[in-house]
């Protein structure tokens, strides 16, 4: 039977368009896995603790002032007296935070969340003016006893009895920052505290902290110096300041960061959040590190499907090339067997990685496409050798896809290389062909 060229090109265009109908559909099943497995971390840190952030310690002075006021009424004039309380806040002349941290995995079902346990020595240095920098109308002051605020911003996740030594002193934390703008956290009470004169207090304290996902720290210091390692591997620097050194390697990583007022500008902004409360920029200022695992599974599974339609066209392109060089027929339900077998590729993929991991799931199910094409196209090619040789071209595209997905940074060229590639040997086998007698292919 004859069949025309122009026709089997139709019919097989509109079988990669059919095909595209199940892939969408494992598309929207891997957002919803996604979603799901999010659901899940969420409420693993909800019962835990959730990302953290250290933001402190400030030195806090709640105070009274008494203004005299001018008032008229029925046409009299009168003085008063209005009380206006507030605090002033007073930032470290020098903070440094010296941690450590561990990483755990918490699973519900199959999915899982990564918790961390840092270990922190925070340490420095108060700067305080004489009479806490009140120049003018001292008598008009009433001070209440400060206090050494830190914000955490999920106070559940504290794992040690936090003690504050200061300047030889050893005080006590109690939960509640008592500051509105800096959230949840602690504060230790300073009793007998002589303001009359320029003081510098020296402060350290240890903090073991769990949360999920994120740490953050808020450089409070006139000059900051942060530095933490853990165990992680494959650390995602986040915030408004990246480290200024850090080490990583498969053990883990080690990074440090050194920041200054001149950078972090966080006297102004400190400034408008105490008179103004507008403290969104205050708390902006953070830097930290992200244990997520920057390409799970899922997005794997993604970035792979991407892929999903030039893998089809590849396959029939090379069914069709067979058809006109080797003078063979493929019928278009053996090209949708084959373009089926494909697709459900990625289904495999989804399901297994959710279980045995990526690497391992890409394996297996890349291995159980090969061998089932080979041996369907031994009997649709009329030869083993055709049959297993096609499937060994398909196994080199599956390692060459799986290289396009762990390289993330070389992913468009590669991508881009193999396309020229592949475009290349089709004009190389295609060279001598002649279109228009190929036109007509005996059935």
């Amino acid at each position: 039977m004859n069949k025309s060229l122009s026709l089997k090109l139709g019919t097989i265009a509109l079988l990669v368009v059919v095909l595209l109908i199940p892939l969408v559909m494992i598309g929207g099943l891997i957002d919803e896995r996604q979603a799901l497995r999010d659901s899940v971390v969420e409420d693993i840190a909800q019962s835990a603790s959730r990302a953290q952030q250290i933001s402190g310690p400030l030195l806090v002075v709640p105070y009274s002032k008494y203004e005299r006021v001018w008032k008229i009424q029925d046409g009299k004039s009168f003085q008063t007296a209005e009380v206006t309380r507030s605090y002033l806040v007073f930032l470290p002349e020098r903070f440094v935070l010296d941690g450590t941290a561990s990483t755990e995995l918490r699973s519900r079902g199959i999915y899982q969340a990564r918790l961390f346990h840092a270990q922190s020595r925070i340490s420095g240095q108060f700067k305080v003016p004489a009479n806490w920098g009140i120049t003018s109308d001292l008598d008009d002051y009433r001070f209440d006893k400060p206090f050494i605020a830190v914000g955490i911003s999920d106070i559940r996740g504290i794992q040690n009895g936090l003690q504050l030594q200061l300047d030889g002193r050893t005080l006590d934390f109690a939960a509640g920052s008592r500051l509105d703008w800096l959230g949840g956290g602690v504060h230790a009470v300073i009793d007998n505290l002589d303001s009359k004169a320029e003081m510098r207090m020296d402060y350290a304290f240890d903090l073991d902290l769990q949360g999920t996902g994120q740490l953050h720290v808020l450089p409070v210091g006139r000059s900051s110096s942060v530095t933490l390692a853990a165990n992680w591997p494959h650390p995602s620097f986040i915030g408004n300041y990246l480290p200024t050194s850090r080490e990583i390697d498969a053990t883990g990583f080690k990074a440090t960061w050194q920041t200054s007022f001149f950078s972090t500008n966080l006297e102004e902004t400190l400034s408008r959040c105490t008179s103004q409360q507008n403290c969104e920029g205050f708390a902006s200022r953070a830097f930290g590190v992200s244990f997520v695992d920057p390409v799970d599974h899922y997005l794997k599974s993604e970035r792979a499907i991407k892929y999903a339609l030039l893998f089809i066209a590849l396959t029939f392109a090379g069914f069709f090339l067979f058809e006109v060089l080797r003078n063979l027929s493929v019928h278009p339900i053996q090209y949708a067997l084959v373009g089926a077998a494909l697709a459900l590729f990625y289904l495999l993929l989804l399901s297994l990685s959710e279980h045995i991991g990526f690497g391992l799931a890409y394996l297996s199910s890349a291995g159980g496409c090969v061998l089932l094409i080979g041996f369907y196209l031994c009997h649709v090619l009329h030869s083993r050798v055709r049959g297993f040789g096609f499937a060994g071209g398909l196994a080199v595209l599956y390692a060459l896809l799986y290289g396009l997905l762990s390289a993330e940074d070389y992913a468009l060229l590669m991508g881009a290389l193999l396309l020229f590639a592949l475009l290349g040997v089709f004009m190389v086998l295609t060279r001598r062909l002649d279109w228009y007698r190929a036109g007509q292919v005996q059935g």
